[in-house]
């Protein structure tokens, strides 16, 4: 089965976990990475890795560098994401659950990169993963988060929004990806706030 079968499988069993129909494409992908140190050894997290793409991008960038832990809620994605990625840490577990445990074991991350859907990002209740994600951020950290372009103006894409600003001093929203399916933009949020 294709990865783009596999995704589209998985979104129609489990769509409000599943953030989209098809996998980011490789514009989108380099977008989303785009903050990734090119030297050192950085530490980068890639939330909602699906089958891979961002992830594909992010390992190219590295080149054997630095930590690349993958996080993905759906076992069937992340089972995929192991086998064809068989040097990043996989991890085959809830977002939240993950960075906080990364940050009770001290961990910083250069670059967070999220795929997360709304549910994730904008609960209707508690706190946004974007406050744990602001002080997981090491220095000079950046995270970005996908967003299908057409949802920018919903109340909930908003409220996303509103989430990375609290937790962000600087958050740009980049130009529409016009090359993905569906057209996107990658928020990307810096600056934690104390």
């Amino acid at each position: 089965m294709s990865e783009i079968q596999t995704f589209a499988r998985e979104f129609l069993r489990d769509p409000l976990n599943v953030a989209s129909l098809v996998p980011s494409g490789g514009p989108l992908c380099r977008q989303a990475a785009a903050p990734l140190p090119e030297t050192g050894d950085p530490v980068v997290l890639d939330l909602g890795a699906g089958t891979g793409q961002v992830t594909d991008v992010l390992q190219e960038r590295l080149a054997g560098r630095g930590r690349h832990i993958a996080v993905e809620f759906n076992p069937r994605m992340a089972a995929l994401l192991a086998e064809r990625h068989p040097k990043v840490e996989v991890l085959c577990d809830d977002a939240n659950a993950v960075v906080e445990r990364l940050l009770a074991e001290g961990v910083r991350a250069d670059l967070t990169v999220s795929g997360l859907p709304w549910l994730v990002t904008a609960p209707t209740t508690g706190p946004s993963i974007f406050e744990a994600l602001a002080r997981l951020a090491a220095p000079g950290g950046a995270v970005t988060q996908l967003a299908h372009a057409w949802i920018r103006f919903f109340p909930t894409a908003k409220q996303v929004q509103r989430n990375l600003e609290a937790a962000f001093e600087e958050v740009v929203v980049s130009r529409t990806v016009w090359a993905n399916v569906p057209p996107a933009v990658v928020y990307v949020a810096r600056r934690p706030r104390p």
